[in-house]
């Protein structure tokens, strides 16, 4: 079982840049399929990105395609969100998620594991 604390949000005007971190304790990290979720107040809990656990591939929903990146660094346990050219509609909870072994699936019904969520709020 893997517990998951993510950290870095804040408050960034449009075209900022932020980084997300998500660090994980208790599993064996580089067997987990680990993705980013993102809620706002009126939504419903979206996928943002994903990262496979085997071959390190990369997804991403088409509104953040060309400015957010995903990776993760297995020796220090810890997934990244790099987001760049920030918008206003970012404005939002980001969560963490992981699934053991998972095949990479983009609904949260599919992972088992999340974080606590950190918020992202970008505003002129």
């Amino acid at each position: 079982q893997v517990q998951l604390v993510e950290s870095g949000g804040g408050l960034v005007r449009p075209g900022d840049s932020l980084r997300l971190l998500c660090e994980a304790s208790g599993g064996a990290f580089s067997k987990y399929l680990m993705a980013w979720f993102r809620q706002t107040p009126v939504g419903e809990r979206e996928f943002v990105a994903a990262i496979s656990w085997n071959e390190g591939n990369t997804y991403y929903t088409d509104s953040v395609k060309g400015r957010f990146t995903i990776s993760r660094d297995d020796a220090k346990n810890t997934v990244f969100l790099q987001m760049d050219s920030l918008r206003l509609e970012d404005t939002a909870v980001y969560y963490c998620a992981a699934e053991y072994l998972g095949v990479v699936r983009f609904t949260p019904l599919d992972y088992r594991y999340w974080g606590q969520g950190t918020q992202v709020t970008v505003s002129s």
